[in-house]
């Protein structure tokens, strides 16, 4: 969805926000049987124009067999525009299709916005379900008139209705949970998503950045929800987006993180947790909940280094033949823009498989979009469907070569380190075995490029670069924006590849960040993208993988909360070609990040 520009303060301010994968997941192709699709699905207007934007997709199968698509309020195309020259925001596109592939678009589910939203606000997020003899469609309503933003519903007799909205909100305009979450000191009261649970109990989740995620049960009408029976679910800054799956006696909870909208450098990516209860508490693979500063999350899709960045927002449903899929928006790197001039995204919808990987879901096996001919979904009853996904192995560590390796166990740095901004005396030195680095009031951000960084040869050729750290944030509280320690394989101060344990808000993450020069970014375009990995913990092992690519190459984030057991976060591209390993302490002064080692390996291709 269009998110508003405190987003980008809140999630993107300065210094915050497989063997198979790092050389394209796409070099492995399943078995071609049977009909084939390839992303994005293709939604043809009557026209003969295109819908290229589909953000925020959800889809329902119809009592006719039909499938329906519903796409949050956004222009088709670059072309899509009225009279006067000016874009079209269409409220809530409407798509039918008979094969899950070839789309036709057939029309928008509101002519005008419901009398209670406010003018200039969009309707976003859509949610669609059957209930008996009609359907109804929750939405997001980014603004009231009431103030705040809110949910609301309208129901319909068929899946493209006519539409009928009830004229109040499901879920009501909030105030802000902590001070200072949004500037109308509101909550952001997003993206409804309702859930039937074992026991028939509907529930609705709904909720964003500002505020976090919460649950509530439904009414038997669908039309209200019930105040007393909110929980939390999931902390705020971190999540949005919310898709909850019955799997096998666990309910799961998806949601996306970072910014969905910044272009070529969207790093919008999907995370999970699981629970016995609808209510949760939710825990990630590692047992983290998504209610712990620390915050848990297990990636579930993100970028893989191919066109495809920031894929997130997504829906699970089940094909005719009861194989897991899941619709999510992302944006084509080399295509990103419907209007760059007003940060119009686009957005199209793509379609990939969930595979169920020792009881946790993951798109494609591991692999995440694909950009190549895939088998199709089975869309009719008897139609065969996709096969499972080869899962994709973590990348396996080589040799380590002792050359670029340090352990910190010597009275002094060894003479291949060297600064870039040598920092004041006694920040930085060799203390008990650790390299210690305070915090500094420092950055590296776009045009502010002040930080000290330290830094080291990196080796020729395709390899792995670990660190342990420990960064002495407090547990939780707020706030201690934006302080961090972390590694960089950097080119210049405008050119470089960033992985850091930082404090955003109340919580605290791991950033993996991608950053370009002004030569590099088309005027209108982002200088700086970020996504997220799994949880950090008091002790943090960090590792990036990089593999050269033609005239790119790919740098993938992996954590680790033990040492032992790692965590595979999404690919950025970039083009350094032979840049230096470094360190970095910054962000705020009044911390220190001590690093165990930097160690450095070959790759085994």
């Amino acid at each position: 969805m269009t998110r508003p520009a405190r987003l980008r303060s809140a999630l993107l301010a300065p210094s915050v926000l497989g063997a198979l994968l790092l050389s394209g997941c796409d070099r492995f192709q399943p078995p071609q049987t049977g009909r084939t699709y390839s992303n994005p699905p293709v939604i043809t207007k009557a026209d003969g124009t295109r819908v290229e934007s589909c953000a925020d997709p959800d889809i329902l199968r119809g009592p006719d067999s039909n499938w329906y698509l519903y796409c949050t309020t956004d222009p088709h195309n670059s072309t899509d525009r009225d009279v006067g020259g000016n874009l079209i925001f269409h409220l809530i596109s409407m798509a039918k299709s008979t094969d899950l592939v070839n789309w036709t678009y057939v029309g928008d589910a509101f002519t005008a916005k419901p009398s209670w939203v406010k003018d200039d606000a969009g309707l976003w997020a859509p949610e669609v379900v059957r209930q008996g003899d009609r359907y109804l469609l929750y939405y997001t309503a980014s603004d009231t008139k009431a103030g705040g933003s809110a949910i609301g519903v309208a129901t319909g007799p068929t899946p493209t209705g006519p539409w009928t909205d009830s004229g109040a909100p499901v879920v009501e305009p909030q105030p802000a949970p902590q001070p200072g979450a949004d500037p109308n000191g509101r909550r952001w009261v997003f993206d409804p998503e309702v859930l039937t649970d074992a026991s028939g109990t509907r529930w609705m989740y709904y909720g964003s950045y500002f505020g976090g995620i919460s649950v509530r049960q439904l009414s038997a009408d669908g039309l209200r929800t019930d105040p007393a029976t909110q929980k939390e679910v999931a902390l705020d800054n971190r999540y949005e987006g919310a898709q909850v799956v019955r799997h096998e006696g666990f309910y799961y909870l998806m949601a996306s993180a970072t910014n969905c909208c910044g272009g070529p450098l969207t790093g919008y990516s999907v995370f999970v947790g699981r629970s016995a209860s609808p209510t949760g508490p939710f825990v990630d693979k590692d047992g983290v909940s998504l209610l712990d500063p620390r915050v848990g999350g297990t990636p579930v899709l993100s970028m893989n280094g191919n066109r495809w960045v920031g894929p997130g927002h997504n829906v699970v449903f089940q094909d005719a033949a009861g194989r897991d899929w899941t619709a999510y928006h992302a944006i084509d790197r080399f295509d990103p823009y419907i209007d760059v001039t007003r940060n119009i995204n686009k957005r199209p919808m793509l379609l990939d498989p969930v595979d169920w990987v020792d009881g946790w879901p993951t798109v494609r096996g591991g692999a995440w979009a694909s950009d190549t001919p895939q088998p199709a979904p089975a869309a009719r009853p008897g139609e065969k469907t996709a096969p499972a996904s080869p899962v994709v192995a973590n990348d396996a560590l080589g040799e380590r070569l002792d050359a670029y390796s340090d352990e910190f166990t010597e009275a002094t740095l060894a003479p291949r380190w060297t600064w870039v901004r040598p920092p004041a005396e006694g920040v930085a030195g060799l203390e008990s075995g650790t390299f210690r680095f305070d915090t500094q009031s420092a950055d590296l951000f776009v045009d502010s490029n002040n930080a000290s960084v330290l830094t080291e040869d990196a080796p020729a050729g395709n390899y792995a670069v670990e660190v342990k750290l420990n960064i002495n944030l407090p547990d939780s509280g707020c706030c201690f924006n934006y302080s961090q320690g972390g590694l960089v394989v950097y080119g210049d101060d405008n050119r470089y590849l960033k992985v850091a344990v930082f404090s955003n808000f109340n919580t605290r993450q791991i950033e993996f960040a991608k950053e370009v020069s002004a030569a590099e970014a088309p005027a209108g375009y982002p200088r700086y993208g970020n996504t997220v990995l799994a949880s950090p913990g008091r002790d943090t092992w960090l590792r990036v993988v990089r593999r050269a690519r033609g005239n790119e190459e790919t740098y993938t984030g992996y954590s680790s909360r033990d040492g032992v057991n790692w965590t595979r976060g999404g690919t950025w591209t970039h083009s350094l070609g032979q840049a230096k390993i470094g360190l970095v302490s910054m962000g705020g002064a009044g911390f220190t990040t001590r690093f165990d080692y930097v160690r450095v390996y070959r790759l085994k291709d």
